[in-house]
């Protein structure tokens, strides 16, 4: 659950709202995100959880980040598989 908070804040930050405004919900397209703000949340993301995120800032879609939530699966996923190494 602090991994979420945690990528919330990421996430409210790039977008310049409060965290209170950030749900797993939030359609990111529908916030304002655009792919600055993507490439600039990952880089964010790979700094606070020292993990590295196999993004193509060619093909956003490719990861299927529509909403905060898909950035919070994510982050798990690839904490998880660092965990299992």
């Amino acid at each position: 659950m602090e991994n979420n908070a945690q990528i919330m804040e990421i996430v409210a930050n790039q977008l310049g709202r409060t965290i209170s405004e950030i749900h797993e919900d939030t359609d990111l397209e529908a916030a304002g995100y655009d792919s600055l703000d993507v490439l600039e949340t990952m880089f964010a993301l790979e700094e606070t959880f020292k993990i590295k995120i196999p993004y193509d800032a060619n093909d956003r879609e490719a990861m299927g980040l529509k909403t905060v939530g898909d950035i919070v699966k994510m982050v798990e996923i690839i904490l998880a598989k660092r965990g299992a190494a």
